[in-house]
């Protein structure tokens, strides 16, 4: 137990001047034309050093939250306000995806294209159709991805419920702050440390892992160079598969966000009682009063 607690505080101390390093030599560590730079950032990008800091920030934000909610509304207003721009603004490649699947079909089936090309900015892209009729995938994991923290935010997630509807306001956050802090948080943070590594074993060779000590990361630095993966599952098909990799690590990290916020409403909403339910909510509204009326009765 003891050790388990010196390693917690040896952690949050590891975390801390670790941004201060940062801090003052922005400079160095930010230039990414020595590769060393670049396999520290993925090294420490999934390391135990990244979540101490990320522990010591939510854990600093809180206590300060503690003694001023307002300093702690805002930051939930900012962060859940960060979720609904990123998916209000993701949500659009479903209607991109629609259209492109109509282009697809009207061209390939009807007009015998065989090939699209695309010139934003003057820069002529030429692609079979066949690679913009796999490419449909990416929108769709964009949608994914992108929008989950945005329809968390939105409490148009999935939820089971057993006992949640039948107890008190102040039960009910005290639930919301437990799944969040042991459920919601430690699955993202894991989810994040795989999805790290898959990205940039996509991206780099040779190859980094997960168990790689930071010298050995370093040594890899000397024979490293970009091998970005664009490899596709059929000779004309969509063939950028990393972004599927950097979308992961995207959603991992939309999701943390989210997590920290919910945790800081539900505590706002615990001490506040109830009349602070929903407290500077920024819902999505219809706009039309009956369709409204349907989807709260859904």
């Amino acid at each position: 137990m003891i050790d388990a607690i010196l390693w917690v505080l040896q952690g949050m101390w590891s975390g801390v001047a670790g941004v201060f390093y940062v801090l003052a030599n922005l400079g160095t560590v930010l230039d990414f034309s020595d590769k060393e730079n670049i396999m520290r950032v993925i090294f420490y990008g999934a390391s135990s050093e990244f979540f101490f800091v990320f522990f010591n920030t939510v854990l600093i934000v809180f206590v300060i939250g503690i003694f001023s909610h307002r300093f702690l509304w805002a930051v939930v207003v900012g962060l859940e306000g960060f979720s609904n721009i990123v998916g209000r603004t993701a949500a659009w490649a479903g209607l991109i995806m629609v259209l492109q699947q109509i282009l697809v079909v009207f061209l390939q089936a009807i007009f015998r294209v065989s090939d699209i090309s695309v010139g934003p900015f003057g820069l002529d892209v030429t692609m079979p159709v066949g690679w913009y009729a796999d490419g449909l995938k990416l929108h769709n994991a964009i949608i994914v991805t992108l929008c989950c923290a945005y329809t968390f935010t939105q409490r148009g997630h999935v939820r089971v419920d057993l006992i949640y509807a039948a107890v008190s306001h102040r039960t009910k956050r005290a639930i919301d702050m437990f799944g969040s802090l042991f459920f919601m948080m430690p699955a993202m943070l894991l989810t994040w440390f795989y999805a790290w590594f898959f990205l940039w074993r996509h991206l780099i060779t040779p190859k980094v892992n997960s168990t790689d000590t930071l010298e050995r990361t370093l040594l890899k630095a000397k024979a490293m160079r970009w091998n970005v993966e664009t490899i596709g599952f059929s000779p004309n098909g969509f063939n950028a598969y990393f972004l599927f990799k950097v979308l992961l690590v995207l959603f991992c990290f939309m999701m943390l966000v989210q997590a920290v916020a919910f945790f800081y409403r539900s505590y706002l909403e615990f001490t506040e009682g109830p009349e602070s339910a929903d407290k500077y909510f920024d819902k999505d509204r219809l706009g039309d009063e009956d369709a409204e009326l349907v989807a709260q009765i859904h």
